[in-house]
């Protein structure tokens, strides 16, 4: 083992629904980022920390890459501008069925950038060997500087190789943070993503979309949390389908919800939940500010 120690930030980048959080996941071998099937899922930059004897990745999760409709989606693309101006190592994400859909824009910067690139073919478990070799031969052609791999985050497939090959590509420097700390997230935080994935999973076409989550009580007793969060939605009609026929929706959420922040908190969780109408808070400069847009 060298005794250089080395640190950096890896930046996660890619369009929608490639498996951006799944592959974060298994790299930081926590549940960090919510994962679900719907577009923009991940809303913020989270980061996942993962540190060894003599090294300290500091992973980064970003918003999959849009062309912004509103207020909300331009916050959503300044954390990806960011996560292109300081990554030491970026993974660049695509799969098997992705036909580039990266803007040309980003690509230009990826090709100007001097910091390594490993891109990563994700979901090879559901391919065939031709089709994967189609997709390296685009890509080598688009992006030629780009070191290329071949992944499947649900599967752990090469997991341990990636992680291998970014300690090789990390810059020698001390740690950034703490090496017991596994994020820069707050606990808070985390329940308001634990509760938005329920909202995500639960509900259909614009509902997910038009909520946010807020925690107003954060109570941690030896054995319990009371927790106590608002959901926010821009309108009467998308309360009432949220909370639906006699509470039953809401309660779902609640119910799946609890169970999940158990399992992250390791503790019984007593959570309370409010649905409120926040008029066009996604269009609101102020409001997404307060929300940490």
């Amino acid at each position: 083992m060298s005794a250089t120690h080395k640190s950096g930030f890896v930046n996660i980048i890619g369009v929608p629904n490639v498996g951006k959080s799944t592959l974060m996941n298994a790299l930081v071998g926590e549940k960090l980022s919510i994962i679900t099937s719907k577009a923009q899922t991940t809303r913020h930059r989270i980061m996942g920390i993962v540190s060894g004897d003599n090294y300290q990745i500091v992973f980064s999760d970003t918003p999959g890459i849009i062309k912004p409709l509103y207020k909300l989606q331009e916050k959503m693309m300044q954390f990806v501008v960011t996560a292109f101006t300081d990554a030491d190592v970026f993974l660049l994400i695509t799969d098997v069925f992705e036909d580039i859909q990266l803007e040309e824009s980003y690509l230009e910067r990826l090709r100007r950038t001097d910091k390594p690139i490993l891109l990563l073919i994700n979901k090879i478990d559901i391919t065939s060997q031709e089709k994967l070799e189609e997709k390296l031969l685009l890509w080598k052609e688009r992006l030629p500087a780009a070191e290329v791999m071949a992944v499947s985050a649900l599967k752990q497939f090469n997991i341990d190789k990636i992680m291998g090959r970014i300690i090789e590509l990390l810059p020698a420097g001390e740690a950034f943070y703490s090496k017991e700390e596994f994020t820069d997230k707050s606990e808070r935080f985390f329940v308001t993503e634990i509760i938005r994935e329920k909202i995500l999973l639960n509900y259909k076409k614009e509902i997910p979309y038009s909520v946010e989550t807020i925690v107003n009580s954060f109570k941690e007793d030896e054995k319990i949390i009371r927790i106590q969060a608002d959901i926010l939605v821009e309108r009467d009609s998308q309360k009432g389908i949220i909370i639906g026929d006699k509470g039953k929706s809401l309660k779902r959420v609640g119910i799946e919800a609890r169970k999940d922040l158990e399992a992250f908190f390791g503790k019984q969780i007593h959570l309370e939940l409010f649905v409120k109408v926040d008029k066009d808070w996604r269009s609101n400069e102020n409001r997404l500010k307060s929300f940490g847009y």
